[in-house]
């Protein structure tokens, strides 16, 4: 060790190099890196979707997702299958084990989907794989007061905006929705053609026949050979007009075969319309999404699109492109605060040396760690290809407090022994032997530390992929600042200490002799009254327990974004034209909020969050004014205000994460059977309404159900007349999908031609009941004469998962304390008797709350052992470190009473920070009893050592505890904006804990450590 220490002072200019290079080198890391929200988790999800037209939840449930599910189920490494059968739709949600290559699934389910029968009717299914980058990184909404119509504006979303967004780097796809869509549509006269003898399979074939276009191959033609292919010439809308169609397929060759034109016997027109409505702000809108590549800067591309917005708008007038979701302006903020804070946490810092060591040269060579320490870690993680986002940066954040510890030790030591007028050592000598003094507790505290973050590296699943690269910038910030404490920290003070200290500065040390002289008192105190203290000690820790259910618990700290998603699903079976109306109503009263600044929605687009979802469904994006008060407040009138005026259809509002990080409750019936699920759902819901106090909008998915009609055959009467069950149903079915006659050409653009034909609009179940069919013996019969209608309700929609029926029940928490809030429904839960077959899950907040914490609880556990084997291996014995050991639980005493204060959640942010005190607690102790062994080793009685140590080391413990406090007060204050899982619960957690632990580290370890000593075997010498 002294050979690196002497490296450093021997060769201060390739230090200096070397301090040079990697902050150039970190510098130009911190800005290469991608930046973006969260880490990229892959989570292991693959979504089928299938679309059948026209089918009820029922249909679609035998007809596409049995056989579906039955196919899928064999697929390896596959944990669940969750499916959905709705209206039009079945959605197959397949869950395979962390770890598993999502593109061989990906082959593995095509292949299976490819063996599998569904209906004529049914369209082919669909994969898709869940993935953070597979969302619009920023998403647009199009408008132009100057455009005549939604034509004119799609033609210039569509020729014009969207090829110049493709073209900038890093944009994977631009999908357009609510756009203008023509399509052309043939309507037979049947009467006319009834005239003329034709027939509507007659004109078909002949249209067909007429408007191909067939290559016939080479043929020998003029000595060389030549292709030949037959053009029926029918290209455009007037050629298709213009087609004879003969009429008397029999007439004379004199004569001819007369022909009629197909305009004559058809209506051929082209048609156009929306695809989904979208209105921004008031005024007809087209949707614009982008998302970026998967290897693409977040931030990048964002300000790309942005750059590019502002240069269409100039050459387009009256274009107008509002940007609605953004997620480039986040990570741009936290960068800044992130920024910010390190300044800020490095001023506290500065503050603090220089109110205990009164000298600016010590200061400046203890916080050069921060900066230095950061652009370290920045070069590993850019090397590595880890992102710069709210994990990375939160752990930057954090380390700001402990990156400085180390050099601060050795930096007071120096220091110290320099102002000490007893001390032989002068010049390189000293600040050798004090920093090689130091280096075994630094080095012990920064692997203790590491050791603390290590078993986050093998927690499974999100919460695993979530916390790695947040250990591993901690990491990487602790190993860099252990170097630069041995290396820069004894280069800079031999450079600024080389005259030593002037003779004033060793004046202070009487006055610090006071605050050490006090602590001396006390500890003594304490030390002849061990029972006493540590009684104290362990009452108050028993009393802070008992905050835990005052606290209580949740999973994620609330986020403080100003803008909120609303979902609204009408009741099932309204029509398209109905839910217009609605949007309308609603639009009014959402502009009319004061604190609105922009506002989109659509209707009949896709569900931006992947999956299926309803045909007639509204999504609306509501942007606030950022400084709008009480957001949680505003978000649940504007919701309340919805409902009551739209009553019919449901309100929600919709979780941005794709709910995996929900605060919600949902409770799961599964079974085999409706009959048996239904009784214990509806129990259960009944219990979740009356529970006011925890609960809102609690609903079951039976709450919503068609009202169903089945038409009942009567066997024996179908038989009689030559009849059969699949005669009623062809009869009374809805036609699902037109029949293409043809494509042509319409403004350089290609389009199907469609036959519309004239579907049965019934109006009433009665219609249906009198609507006759031929029988074989000649005559119509009525279908109420063969057929009786039982009138029933059938559920909105049909989840499966692994094979058994689900009813979910689901409710809003009002409660931060989510943990007591499923507590109190459980315990009613439990009384329930439940029929054979039939299990109640809980999922949600509930399910995440328990599986986090219970991984976080043995990364805890893990941790303690880590680090007191490494404090073994350190101190070369088992007492030491187990002393060392009692600093820790005294850190619940702060943590809780601090969350109490504050009126923050036991939540994943308040284990990070408590995971974080391990490290840090430990570290102070570490530093006292590496120096009461020595001192022992110096001769001196176990009591004198501990006397001597307390006051020696009393103004490092409590230097780099207030730096740490320092460098999380602006997370706690709420100076700087920070959500997620860095935020003003892992601030406090750490800020309390420090300090019950540093003011108990500095009683209990000496009482604990005097009192094992006792047990000490004396060394026997070799």
């Amino acid at each position: 060790m002294k050979s690196i220490i002497n490296f450093s002072l021997n060769n201060k200019f390739a230090i200096w190099i070397l301090t040079i290079i990697v902050t150039a080198a970190g510098l130009f890391a911190g800005l290469s890196m991608k930046q973006e929200t969260i880490p990229n988790i892959s989570i292991p999800y693959l979504n089928v979707i299938a679309i059948y037209p026209g089918a009820a939840p029922e249909g679609v449930l035998q007809d596409v997702t049995l056989p579906l599910e039955q196919r899928l189920r064999n697929i390896d490494d596959v944990k669940m299958i969750t499916s959905t059968s709705m209206e039009n739709a079945s959605s197959v949600a397949i869950e395979f084990d962390y770890g598993t290559d999502l593109d061989q699934a990906t082959a593995a389910v095509r292949e299976a989907l490819n063996e599998v029968t569904l209906p004529e009717d049914a369209q082919k299914p669909t994969i898709s794989k869940f993935s953070m980058n597979s969302f619009p990184v920023i998403s647009l909404s199009a408008s132009n007061n100057q455009a005549k119509d939604l034509e004119e504006l799609t033609s210039i979303i569509e020729k014009q905006v969207k090829p110049e967004l493709e073209k900038l780097e890093g944009v994977a796809s631009v999908s357009i929705s609510g756009q203008y869509v023509k399509e052309v549509q043939l309507k037979f006269d049947e009467a006319k053609m009834a005239q003329l003898g034709l027939t509507q399979d007659t004109v078909q074939g002949i249209v067909q026949g007429s408007s191909l276009r067939v290559p016939l191959g080479l043929y020998n033609l003029e000595d060389s050979e030549k292709a030949v292919v037959v053009d029926g010439n029918i290209i455009e809308l007037d050629d298709l007009k213009n087609l004879a169609i003969p009429v008397i397929l029999n007439a004379g060759a004199d004569s001819g075969i007369p022909t009629v034109k197909l305009s004559e016997i058809a209506n051929i027109q082209v048609i156009g319309q929306a695809e989904s409505i979208s209105r921004t702000n008031g005024a007809e809108s087209i949707g614009i999404s982008i998302v970026k590549d998967n290897d693409a800067n977040t931030v990048d591309v964002v300000n790309a699109v942005k750059d590019s917005i502002i240069d269409l708008e100039k050459d387009y007038n009256g274009l107008d492109l509002i940007t609605l979701l953004d997620q480039g302006e986040p990570i741009e903020d936290s960068v800044n605060t992130m920024l910010s804070k390190a300044v800020f946490g490095a001023l506290f810092a500065v503050v603090i040396i220089l109110i205990f060591l009164r000298n600016i040269r010590s200061t400046i060579i203890s916080i050069i760690s921060i900066p230095l320490s950061l652009l370290a870690a920045l070069l590993i993680l850019w090397r590595l290809d880890i992102t710069l986002n709210m994990m990375t940066l939160g752990a930057m954040t954090v380390a700001i407090g402990r990156v400085i510890d180390d050099s601060i030790v050795v930096i007071e030591n120096i220091y110290r022994r320099l102002a000490d007028s007893g001390e032989k050592l002068r010049g390189r000598e000293l600040i050798r032997e004090a920093t090689a003094e130091m280096f075994l507790p630094i080095m012990s505290s920064t692997i203790v530390t590491i050791a603390v973050f290590l078993p986050l590296a093998f927690v499974s699943g999100m919460v695993g992929e979530l916390f790695l690269p947040f250990a591993l910038t901690m990491v990487f910030a602790l190993l860099a600042s252990l170097i630069i404490a041995i290396t820069i920290v004894p280069m800079l003070a031999h450079t600024l200490f080389k005259k030593g200290i002037s003779s004033k500065r060793i004046t202070h040390k009487e006055e610090l002799g006071k605050l050490a002289k006090g602590y001396q008192k006390i500890l003594n105190w304490t030390l002849s009254h061990k029972i006493i203290t540590f009684g104290s000690a362990v009452l108050l820790l028993v009393g802070s327990l008992l905050l835990y259910p005052l606290i209580g618990t949740s999973f994620m700290p609330e986020q403080k974004d100003k803008f909120i998603m609303v979902t609204y699903s009408p009741e099932p079976g309204t029509q398209i034209a109905a839910v217009e109306k609605v949007a309308l109503e609603a639009e009014k009263l959402i502009l009319s909020q004061p604190s609105v600044e922009k506002m989109q929605y659509s209707i009949g687009g896709a569900n931006p969050m992947g999956g299926a979802s309803s045909s007639n469904s509204g999504l609306f994006y509501i942007e606030y004014n950022t400084d709008t008060e009480n957001f949680e407040d505003v978000q649940k009138t504007l919701i309340e205000d919805l409902q009551q005026e739209v009553p019919v259809g449901e309100w929600t509002s919709l979780d941005m994460t794709g709910g995996m990080l929900s605060s919600g409750l949902s409770v799961s019936v599964f079974g085999d059977r409706l009959e048996d699920i239904q009784p214990v759902s509806d129990q259960i819901l009944a219990f979740v309404e009356e529970d006011t106090t925890y609960f809102e909008k609690a609903k079951s998915s039976l709450s919503t159900s068609y009202d169903q009609y089945t038409i009942v055959a009567n066997q024996e009467k179908l038989s009689s007349l030559g009849l059969t069950a699949g005669q009623i149903a062809m009869k009374i079915s809805p036609i699902r999908e037109r029949p293409v006659l043809t494509e042509i050409e319409v403004d350089d653009k290609t389009y199907k031609v469609y036959i519309e034909a004239d579907s049965s609009e019934y109006q009433t179940i009665n219609e249906i009941a009198n609507e006759k069919i031929m029988s074989p013996l000649g005559f119509e019969v009525a279908i109420k004469d063969v057929a009786k209608v039982e009138k029933g309700h059938s559920p909105n929609s049909i989840t499966r998962t692994d094979g058994k029926m689900v009813v979910s029940v689901t409710a809003n928490i009002k409660t931060a304390d989510v943990g007591k809030a499923s507590t109190s429904l459980q315990d009613k839960i439990d009384a329930i008797e439940l029929p054979d077959g039939v299990e109640v899950k809980f999922g949600g907040s509930t399910e995440q709350i328990n599986d986090t914490f219970k991984q976080l609880g043995i990364a805890m556990l893990a941790a303690i052992a880590v680090v007191y084997f490494v404090l073994v291996v350190t101190f070369g014995g088992g007492l030491a470190p187990f002393a060392i050991l009692f600093s820790l639980p005294f850190t619940v005493i702060g943590a809780l009473v601090g969350l109490l204060l504050a009126n923050e959640t036991l939540n994943v942010s308040s284990l990070m920070g408590a995971l974080m005190l391990i490290g840090i607690v430990v570290t102070n102790a570490i530093v006292l009893i590496d120096r009461v062994i020595h001192k022992e080793r110096e001769g001196l009685s176990t009591r004198e050592a501990l006397l001597e140590a307390g006051a020696t080391r009393l103004r490092p413990i409590l230097m780099t505890a207030l730096a740490t406090i320092g460098a999380l007060v602006p997370l706690v204050t709420g100076l700087e904006d920070s959500a997620g899982i860095i935020s003003r619960g892992l601030g406090i957690t750490v800020i309390g804990g420090l300090i019950s632990s540093t003011l108990l580290t500095l009683v209990i370890v000496p009482i604990v450590y005097e009192f094992l000593m006792k047990f000490r075997k004396p060394k026997v010498q070799d």
